[in-house]
């Protein structure tokens, strides 16, 4: 009798245990509750719904949808890495998707912010001055968008990222190559230099490559492509207001010109 009871107990108990509400929701229905939780704020919610609209409609515009919804809330609640590998995995899967140009902008917008993040404002800091790995990618998704989608609502916006990443990336150069500089590494400083003014020579950056590039090789003796630099930093900078007498031929030391 005793086992019986048991049995009647456990089922009785299986009887009570809450369904699962949801596994009645149409995909409409999910997608509604999706972007009201997203409305209010509740991203991880909103997230959750979208994974489970993703499956139950597979293979629809609608779980495309979702999909791209899904990566824009995981980048808005701070997890940048999952919302990479849904936007990757959303261009892989979807290359004509209509969404396909939206998804390479909010790929470009999630390294690209990424970069000024908490830490860099308390220390004043810009993009210039961290690691510019997350900028080289945000720049490629956005040129991508605009190469591939140049009449794009996003493009715009894109080509203006662009600009301000191309920047960026050349002043990180010069600032390690200045960084080289002041503790005497000349050989490491020209290195820097030289790539921030090959890559980048558009960029107002350039200016201040160009002089760290002749006063590195003046420090290692190399007159002749010290000479050159300059004769490059007058050409292109005649009204220069850095001041280029930076080849050993000045009574001020070199490093009071910053």
């Amino acid at each position: 009798m005793s086992a019986i009871s048991s049995a009647i107990a456990l089922l009785s108990a299986c009887d009570t245990t809450p369904r699962d509400e949801m596994a009645r929701w149409t995909p409409e229905r999910l997608y509604t509750e999706a972007k009201e939780e997203a409305a209010a704020g509740n991203f991880e919610k909103a997230v959750k719904l979208y994974e489970r609209l993703e499956g139950r409609a597979a293979g629809s515009v609608l779980a495309q949808q979702a999909q791209i919804e899904r990566a824009y809330y995981l980048w808005k609640s701070g997890e940048k890495a999952q919302a990479l590998s849904t936007l990757e995995r959303f261009i892989k899967l979807h290359p004509t998707s209509p969404a396909l140009d939206y998804a390479l902008y909010l790929q470009g917008l999630v390294n690209f912010n990424d970069n000024l993040g908490l830490l860099g404002n308390l220390a004043s800091q810009d993009l210039s001055e961290r690691d510019q790995q997350a900028s080289r990618d945000s720049y490629q998704s956005f040129r991508q968008l605009t190469e591939q989608f140049p009449q794009s609502t996003y493009a715009d916006d894109a080509r203006v990222r662009m600009n301000y990443i191309v920047n960026s990336l050349a002043a990180y150069e010069v600032h390690v190559a200045r960084y080289y500089l002041r503790r005497g590494a000349y050989v490491a400083a020209a290195n820097r230099a030289q790539q921030a003014v090959q890559e980048f020579q558009r960029s107002p950056s350039t200016e201040e490559a160009l002089v760290i590039l002749a006063q590195s090789y003046d420090r290692l003796g190399l007159t002749e492509l010290r000479d050159d630099a300059e004769r490059v930093l007058k050409a292109n900078f005649p009204n220069s207001t850095i001041n280029t007498d930076v080849f050993g031929r000045r009574k001020t030391p070199w490093w009071q010109m910053w």
